[in-house]
């Protein structure tokens, strides 16, 4: 509860100061027009950001902020961090020490010692009077907006629709920060120009009502709070030392990995920092702020000392669709003896994390299953050259591939010249038969029109083989890396693929084991039964031969 309740605030107090530096940018671009066009934005800028209740809220999320940061850095178990989140937490306490003699420097002395401060004030500083200040400020400026670029970025790349807009999103990153510092530079410029006139100098801060006293209080205040924060960031280090030091005294429990490597736990760390620490390469994409979902883990022994997972990692946990013996490793926080298996690649990505279906991480399914085969195409492909079996293979595949998908199925591989398809993986056993049954008479279709369309460059026609089934079979996402695919396993996919072989003896198109026709519903009395007995099997099987696939009812 109060990880979600920190999570939703550092989100809410982002969004609110980087709603506030675009506003803040925008006016800085107008310097592309000039000092004028500046301080009339800044009129606007004004109305926006300096009421009593806007500038309560940009307090309390600056504050929040910052707060937010050091509880960060106290409760960190380890600091091994990707060099992205190097960046983000170097640029996050690097941003505060510049910030704060801006601050001091516009809104306190103008509250404090009515200093009238607009753009020809502030540029006047910047680019004559202290030109490294200036300098100063361009730095921060882009500092602060590549802060909020990578939190957005963190924060919207689980999103499906981000990568459609990332795109956009990259040019606005890109175009916003150049015409801000365009404008920046050309109203120093401008104000470089004028402030070689004699007197105008002294004009403008005589104008602002600037003093020595005021300049001198935001050079002590700024030292003094620039002192304090970095005592605060060591006793955020101090604090988190001490506590880990307390809690690595009262025992040490113990990770497992997969291959058997082992790892002890780091008191209060989540499995997440517990790889990170050891070096073991795990997936991130959020930086373990329990969004994305690719550092998810399953698992094994030790599972019941577990506490529940929190509403938050729940409801990512059920967006994907993830078993019971499914965690997120960047919120798990184990206090004994765990045995984990990461479920995703260390280079996945946020693709990865977006909402998929239960059955790829592993399910037992009834479904059909169709295996087709060409006939005699080893002696075919040997008369003829490598570039045209590519072609001819080819052009079979995404014949036999379009029939498969127009029925409803899924093209689970191609295995030299042959296919494999599942059908029934969400829709069930009953409508996967049917589904089956018009793929299979769809490819003989297929066929047909394939060998008309190469007459002139086949010797014979191309014949197939073509043997269906329906039963239990796991179903999951198996492979690696880019080979990665939906498959199934299991004695009822060895059984389609035995029928496929009968094809052969039987001097037919298709065969079917009987379960099939009964489950899809459909009527196949009028074609030969045989009873056959299948390698391994100890009992014969009822199959249905048909000499051609396009006999199969139009019911199915």
């Amino acid at each position: 509860m109060v990880r979600g309740l920190v999570r939703h605030i550092r989100l809410a107090s982002g969004l609110v100061l980087f709603a506030f530096v675009v506003c803040h940018l925008a006016n800085h671009a107008l310097g592309l027009i000039s000092l004028d066009a500046m301080n009339a934005g800044l009129e606007v800028f004004r109305k926006v950001w300096r009421n009593p209740v806007a500038l309560a809220l940009l307090a309390a999320a600056l504050l929040s902020h910052i707060v937010l940061a050091m509880r960060s850095i106290y409760r960190r178990r380890t600091l091994r961090l990707r060099p992205w989140e190097w960046a983000q937490v170097a640029v996050g306490l690097l941003i505060p020490l510049i910030l704060f003699e801006h601050i001091l420097g516009t809104f306190v002395s103008s509250a404090v010692f009515d200093v009238d401060v607009d753009y020809v004030y502030l540029q006047t500083i910047y680019w004559v009077s202290r030109p490294f200040v200036g300098v100063e400020q361009a730095v921060l400026l882009v500092l602060v907006w590549v802060h909020g670029c990578i939190g957005l970025h963190f924060w919207l790349s689980v999103k499906p629709w981000y990568g459609r807009a990332l795109p956009y999103l990259y040019a606005g990153a890109l175009l916003v920060p150049a015409l801000s510092l365009a404008g920046y530079v050309a109203s120093g410029f401008e104000m470089r120009a004028l402030a070689e006139q004699d007197g105008v100098v002294e004009q403008v801060f005589r104008r602002a009502n600037f003093s020595s006293e005021m300049a001198a209080f935001v050079a002590d205040a700024t030292t003094a709070v620039r002192a304090g924060f970095v005592a605060l960031i060591a006793l955020a280090l101090g604090g988190r030392w001490l506590r880990l030091a307390i809690r690595r005294a009262a025992g040490v429990p113990r990770i497992t990995y997969p291959e058997g490597r082992t790892v002890d736990l780091r008191p209060g760390a989540t499995v997440l920092e517990t790889s990170r620490a050891a070096g073991i390469p795990h997936a991130s994409v959020c930086g373990g702020r329990g969004r994305c979902s690719t550092c998810r883990v399953r698992v094994a022994a030790g599972a019941a000392e577990l506490p529940a997972a929190a509403p938050d990692e729940a409801k990512v946990l059920r967006r994907i669709g993830a078993p019971p013996d499914v965690r997120l490793a960047c919120q798990l926080r184990p206090t004994h003896d765990l045995e984990v298996t990461p479920l995703l690649p260390a280079a996945a990505t946020a693709r990865d994390g977006f909402s998929r279906p239960g059955y790829l991480s592993g399910d037992e399914r009834e479904i059909a299953i169709l295996f087709a085969d060409l006939r005699g195409f080893t002696t075919l492909s040997d008369a003829k050259l490598p570039y045209d079996v590519v072609f001819l293979l080819n052009r079979y595949f995404a014949a036999m591939g379009k029939a498969v998908e127009d029925a409803g199925g899924r093209i689970d591989k191609f295995i030299g010249d042959g296919v494999m398809a599942l059908f029934g993986v969400e829709s069930g056993a009953a409508e996967g038969c049917r589904r089956a049954l018009t793929a299979a008479r769809g490819m003989s279709v297929q066929l047909d029109e394939l060998n008309r369309a190469l007459a002139d460059d086949l010797p014979a026609p191309l014949r197939m083989g073509i043997g269906i089934h329906v039963g239990p079979a796991i179903v999951g996402e198996m492979g690696y890396g880019r080979a990665k695919s939906l498959t199934a396993v299991g004695d009822a996919v060895n059984t389609a693929s035995r029928l496929e072989g009968l094809t052969k003896e039987f001097g037919a198109q298709l065969v079917v084991s009987d379960a099939v026709a009964r489950r899809a519903g459909i009527d196949l009395t009028a074609f030969e039964a045989r009873r056959t007995e299948l390698r391994g099997k100890k009992r014969t099987m009822k199959v249905r031969v048909l000499a051609s696939a396009q006999e199969v009812p139009a019911g199915a």
